[in-house]
């Protein structure tokens, strides 16, 4: 061969065929990412979500009964308001007739309402201790809250006991509500009450050095003198008795408005309210109470010094009244990113419950296919292997096998060699679409080595696989056309039990069983498991429904006439197979499975040929669908597939697989977050499902059961891929991509039938 070497300074301009693949190359790269980025934000939405209600880093650890040797007995025995200034700790404690009403655990998006409706009612103002997490879900509330002038404090963001957690969980649990606060009613606050606290007496050697450090950074811990223990439900005259403080002591009381069933808090703040008042107390917040002891006492040293007018008697109806005096006001990077965490908590909240609504409706479609194949599987093996069925007349007139091949130097020979053991009379055209490796040379010295004088070798130029089948079906002499892939063999009985079928004459097409002859590698082994259950057991049932979506290019029959009148095998769509299988079922033909005509093909060899292909499939599937998508409305036959076979194809083969991974990503959150055990069951039980479906197939397929070991490790990695594969092309699809035609390499050890093993 002589190689032409370009002038210097020249180079040769790009083919529009080199131009396309290389705008293809270039696109499929940021698809992938697309793709993987996709799944990336949904199982990031879900890890959200479950940080939200305390699944994801919830700990549920109290501590109780520790000792309180370190902790300075002027904060134990002191006022429940605890400030730093200048690193001397500070109580205040609540001036007497005054009432600093506060609640936890909110907001809550029954309850919370109805106690702000109340405080507005009786004009009492109050502090909410809220949960960060409920904030960001329930942000409305909160802006409610505050523009009533109402004070809010953190009361962390999951709701832990803060003595367990190292000093990076602190921040965060704070910085989170913070923003929270900042995104929902644009304040930050001053102001925190740790979970699980009490009075000032239960401050131990673990929680003071958590106090000291939020003292430190400007924060004012609040503490309780009177504890209604409504979260006890006692009853409504207990919450009224045990929230009332002796004599005429002030107190910072502690309510609930979330946590539980809170209607005994409801039923008893109005009456508690009017108690309060008749005795003669007033009502205030916590920065009220700050600024009550400041304006009698003057800020003395390690004290609160002056703050803006809070709601010390009732409600302040002032403007500056929405700013208390504990709260600021939020802006510059804070307010955006409280904003942004609201949004994203919103998604999450909208996204989560819809998907796990979806993903319940797959689950159940999903069962309910695979209890339809099972039943229809049985029913199809019944019918067809009665030793009384019949297609009619046995046909034994020739037919004409149609072998496409480009560069298959490594199989061609053992395609012909197969071919040659036929045990049914047979015409064979290999047409040579332009291969550059010399496989017309091979299939024509294959043919005469073996004695075949049936064989003719036809080369055109390259055109593409349709263009070759149609090339075969021109040239064939026979009214019945075989079309087999040039890296595929035969058994010699395929090619009669493939034909039998056309003594119906309604009869136009008929689906072979395809089976992967390189099975001993791991990625073999998966595949093989895939065409017995995933495409066999699923013609039986198509075959039976009359609406069979797929006729293999590695073995499949048709009437010639049927074929020139559909307009042959069309251009249109990377997935021939399928689009003249629907194209047959809209022109009236019957289109059946042949389960004992099999061939042996070269499966992909590598994850990244097996990407290519599945990858060109699913997307060759969408478009022949998107092609005859008037089925839907048509009549008669067409119609008949649009309405059967169309929704079963796009549930089954898009719709469910699309949403799988999110299965198997609820599946794996489950057993990290929420209930292991349960999770792992609930997954087994779906494998063993699938495992019966497998061996069924197996079984009718006459397989060996020890290819089925493969499977548990075929969900966990085989089946992800084929899930990125699909979301890939429904990218692809969606964008309005064009995919290439995608040459796998072929190694040729899948030689003759006998060779190919079980």
């Amino acid at each position: 061969m002589t190689t032409t070497t370009p002038s210097r300074g020249r180079r040769r301009a790009p083919t529009r065929i080199e131009r396309a693949a290389g705008k293809a190359a270039a696109l499929q790269k940021p698809r992938v990412i697309l793709a993987l980025l996709l799944l990336l934000g949904l199982t990031s939405v879900m890890l959200l979500d479950g940080y939200l209600r305390a699944e994801v880093g919830g700990d549920q650890r109290v501590r109780d009964g520790a000792s309180s040797s370190k902790v300075p007995d002027k904060i134990i025995n002191g006022g429940p308001i605890i400030s730093f200034r200048g690193g001397r700790a500070t109580t205040t404690s609540v001036p007497s007739r005054t009432i600093a009403l506060t609640f936890d655990d909110g907001p809550n998006p029954t309850y919370t309402p109805r106690v702000l409706k109340i405080l507005e009612k009786y004009d009492v103002p109050a502090t909410f201790f809220l949960v960060g997490s409920m904030v960001s879900r329930y942000p409305g509330i909160v802006k409610d809250m505050v523009d009533q002038g109402n004070e809010v404090g953190i009361h962390t963001f999951t709701h832990v006991d803060l003595s367990y957690q190292s000093d990076a969980r602190v921040r965060r649990e704070m910085t989170q509500t913070q923003l929270a606060l900042a995104g929902a009613a644009g304040i930050t606050t001053t102001l925190f009450r740790a979970p699980y606290s009490s009075e000032t007496d239960a401050i131990d050697n673990y929680s003071w050095p958590v106090y000291k450090k939020l003292g430190q950074e400007g924060y004012t811990s609040v503490f309780v003198d009177t504890d209604s223990d409504d979260w006890k439900k006692p009853g409504v005259s207990k919450i009224v008795k045990w929230a009332t403080p002796s004599g005429t002591s002030g107190a910072s009381v502690l309510m609930h408005d979330a946590g539980g069933d809170r209607e005994q808090t409801i039923k008893a703040l109005p009456e508690y309210i009017e108690k309060m008042r008749a005795k003669g107390y007033t009502f205030t917040t916590i920065s009220g109470v700050i600024e009550a002891q400041n304006t009698n006492s003057g800020p003395a040293d390690g004290q609160t010094g002056p703050q803006p007018q809070g709601a010390a008697n009732g409600r302040n109806t002032d403007a500056t009244a929405r700013l208390q005096a504990a709260h600021r006001e939020a802006t510059g990077a804070t307010l955006y990113e409280g904003k942004a965490l609201v949004a994203a908590v919103a998604v999450a909240e909208y996204t989560v419950p819809t998907l796990s609504v979806g993903l319940v409706i797959v689950g159940v479609a999903v069962m309910g296919r695979f209890g339809m194949m099972l039943i229809l599987a049985r029913r199809h093996y019944r019918q067809r292997n009665r030793r009384r069925f019949s297609w009619g007349p046995t046909v034994t007139r020739p037919v004409t096998v149609i072998v496409p091949a480009y560069n298959e130097k490594e199989c061609i020979a053992n395609t012909l060699e197969s071919l040659a053991r036929s045990t049914h009379p047979i015409e064979v055209i290999v047409v040579d679409d332009g291969s550059s490796d010399g496989t017309s040379e091979i299939a024509r010295e294959a043919a005469r080595s073996l004695g075949m004088t049936n064989v003719r070798v036809i080369r055109q130029e390259n055109a593409g696989k349709p263009a070759a089948l149609n090339n075969g079906v021109r040239s064939a002499s026979h009214d019945i056309v075989v079309m087999m892939d040039g890296d595929t063999v035969f058994e010699p009985d395929t090619v009669r039990q493939l034909v039998q079928p056309f003594a119906n004459p309604e009869v136009g097409a008929v689906a072979g069983n395809a089976k992967v002859g390189n099975r001993d590698t791991v990625i073999g082994a998966w595949q093989h498991i895939e065409y017995v259950m995933g495409f066999n057991l699923d013609r039986r049932m198509y075959d039976l429904l009359r609406c069979m979506p797929t006729i293999p290019g590695a073995i499949g029959a048709f009437r010639r006439e049927a074929v020139l009148q559909v307009g042959g095998m069309s251009e249109d769509t990377l997935a021939e197979d399928t689009d003249i299988t629907i194209a047959m079922h809209r022109a009236g033909w019957r289109v059946v499975y042949q389960e004992h005509a099999r061939a042996w093909t070269e499966a992909p060899g590598s994850l990244k040929q097996l990407w290519s292909q599945r990858y060109r499939w699913s997307y060759g599937t969408m478009q022949a669908l998107w092609k005859h998508r008037r089925s839907l409305t048509d009549k008669g036959p067409s119609g008949r597939f649009g309405r059967v076979g169309m929704p079963l194809v796009v549930i089954f083969q898009i719709v469910t697989p699309v949403f799988a991974p999110l299965i198997d990503v609820f599946t794996a959150y489950s057993m990290i977050f929420v209930d292991f055990r349960a999770a792992l069951y609930a997954w087994l039980a779906v494998l063993g499902i699938q495992l019966v479906c497998a061996a069924y197939a197996f079984k009718l397929d006459k397989e060996k059961y020890r290819y089925l070991l493969m499977m548990p490790l075929q969900q966990l990695a085989y089946r992800q891929m084929m899930y990125l594969v699909l979301i890939h092309s429904c990218i692809t699809a969606l964008t309005g991509g064009r995919l290439r035609w995608q040459k796998l390499k072929r190694t040729g050890e899948v030689g003759t039938p006998a060779g190919a093993g079980r």
